[in-house]
């Protein structure tokens, strides 16, 4: 949720306060109060609704006067209490991750230098970027748009409060909005709802395939809302248009990310991408990569301009980074390799790719099959492997996993079964008989491989570690010779390392690999690909003394 300047009066705060402990129908009341009803044009059927619910419901004029005074000071009040009044279930249901004022002022200088006649607020929220514009060219024509009633009547009282008399204001999906043309340039301005693709409707699921279709692109049934506002904003816009969304980074790399990424680099027209680093909390308490995207609609850019930011502090203006031409952007697969590249390797350093491979475990296809205890029984130790099955196993192991005690096995079956001896055949013949009978055989994985029973561990790495999690990963060296499958990488020597060079290496990166050196997702989800670790930056542990 969007961060309150601290300039508000004491006494809006105190307001802010006891309204924390009501419900919506003070929060509308206090928005009618200051006017919400006589901006933004006629209010929709459930914004109505909401006003009859609250009528009845008493504000002090006191309240209200020094709530209009903390808008016009450039504080949000309302929806302060609206993230107060939401439970973070229900804001991160209906996908509400507020803009702190540290990432939005820099995003409507940006917007405003680019001389639009109109500011379409894609997903007003409570109309942080509408004031924000209203306050900042008054003259300028503002259409805020948000499926939300009540986002839509705090959006109102805000613009209320600011005098803006060139406001409209939609209760509508902004997917499917009739946003009418007019002469000059709209610059489409927000933080589009970070909503996962499990929690939209199919209606809105078809109308993105369709939309991309039409479009001649395609769009994986895995992307989120704010992948479709990019597709929306393509579909609304005008050449000579510009946009300027903040999202989760997430989308520079993912599949269902390439529709933006097609977008950007034809319709959309990419200008530059500003990334600020997860831990530096943009969002404030959400854990994620925020990527500020500028774009002028109806070109095919030559480059884009991509910039990493170390924290919010450092991006008082959306200007400079590293130019990467379209060329090298169409056929890469992933994007934020390009702003990691502009990173020097210190002197002394070297990529960890140069040093060693890193694999991500087998995947078993089944693991209710094939990781089992170890005194199961009932299959011979020889094909039985101790191996890390649970990330957590190797959060707890710390330094060194020195011990297979408590890991469960991996049945790792060889894909000649021949090559048993004839008690140990007979022992896997009846465990795959009964898998077979479990439909194991024709799971995607079993049915792609040579030999359907084989697992294929690899050898034991050196050193371990976890590539998703909400933390920075756990390196730990692999004292006890464990196997792993895919919820963990294993980390190979390329060149001859002697032990203390390996303890030093998985200890360089125990205490300095963070959060930001991988993918983050929004809701905190970190992820290493095995390529994204390789390029992490190590001390040249084959350099004596290093």
């Amino acid at each position: 949720m969007e961060a309150t300047r601290d300039s508000r009066p004491d006494t809006a705060r105190r307001t802010i306060t006891a309204m924390e402990e009501r419900d919506d129908r003070d929060l509308v009341a206090l928005a009618v109060a200051l006017g919400a009803i006589e901006v933004g044009g006629p209010l929709s059927t459930a914004e109505t609704t909401l006003t009859i619910l609250a009528e009845g419901t008493e504000v002090a004029p006191t309240t209200v006067d020094a709530v209009r005074a903390a808008i016009v000071a450039g504080g949000d009040p309302l929806g302060a209490a609206f993230y107060r009044l939401r439970s973070p279930v229900v804001r991160r249901q209906a996908g509400a991750v507020y803009t702190p004022a540290t990432l939005l002022d820099p995003m409507v200088r940006w917007t405003l230098d680019q001389d639009p006649i109109r500011v379409i607020d894609a997903g007003s929220g409570s109309g942080r970027y509408s004031a924000a514009v209203a306050r900042a060219a008054p003259s300028i024509e503002v259409l805020a748009i948000d499926l939300d009633p009540l986002a839509t009547m705090m959006t109102r009282a805000s613009l209320a409060a600011l005098g803006h008399e060139r406001s409209v204001v939609l209760n509508v999906d902004y997917t499917k909005a009739r946003i009418p043309r007019i002469d000059g340039r709209t610059a489409y301005l927000g933080n589009p709802p970070y909503l996962r693709h499990h929690d939209l409707p199919p209606r809105t699921k078809a109308w993105a395939q369709a939309a991309a279709k039409i479009m001649g692109r395609t769009i994986s049934g895995l992307a989120g809302l704010h992948a479709l506002f990019y597709l929306a904003t393509a579909q609304h816009g005008h050449y000579g248009d510009v946009g300027c969304f903040v999202t989760s980074g997430e989308w520079l790399d993912v599949n269902y990310g390439r529709v933006v990424r097609e977008l950007l680099l034809e319709n959309l027209g990419g200008e530059a991408i500003y990334v600020i680093d997860p831990e530096s909390l943009p969002f404030g308490e959400t854990a994620t990569t925020a990527a500020i995207t500028c774009f002028r609609v109806g070109g095919k850019p030559p480059k884009l301009r991509l910039r990493g930011v170390p924290s919010v502090a450092d991006l008082p203006r959306l200007d400079g980074g590293q130019e990467v031409t379209r060329e090298r952007l169409v056929v890469a697969s992933r994007w934020s390799h390009f702003i990691r590249a502009s990173k020097p390797v210190p002197a002394g350093y070297v990529e960890l790719g140069e040093l060693c491979r890193v694999h991500r475990g087998a995947v078993t296809g089944s693991n209710a099959t094939w990781v089992r205890r170890a005194d199961e029984g009932s299959l011979p130790e020889s094909v039985l492997f101790p191996s890390v099955t649970r990330a957590r196993e190797l959060f707890a192991a710390g330094d060194r996993l020195d011990s297979l005690d408590g890991l469960r096995v991996v049945v790792d079956l060889p894909e000649d079964l021949d090559e048993l001896d004839a008690e140990s055949r007979k022992q896997v013949v009846a465990f795959l008989r009964n898998a077979k009978q479990a439909g194991v055989k024709k799971g995607y994985i079993a049915a792609n491989r040579k030999a359907w029973w084989r697992v294929g561990l690899r050898a034991p790495a050196p050193i371990l570690a976890t590539y998703m999690a909400r933390r920075p990963p756990a390196f730990v060296r692999n004292e006890a010779l464990a196997r792993h499958i895919n919820i963990a990488h294993g980390i190979y020597p390329r060149v001859d390392l002697s032990p203390a060079a390996l303890d030093r290496l998985a200890h360089h990166l125990r205490t300095t690999v963070g959060v930001a050196a991988g993918r983050t997702y929004s809701g905190g989800l970190t992820k290493f690909e095995p390529k994204e670790m390789e390029r992490l930056p190590v001390p040249d542990v084959t350099v004596m003394g290093a």
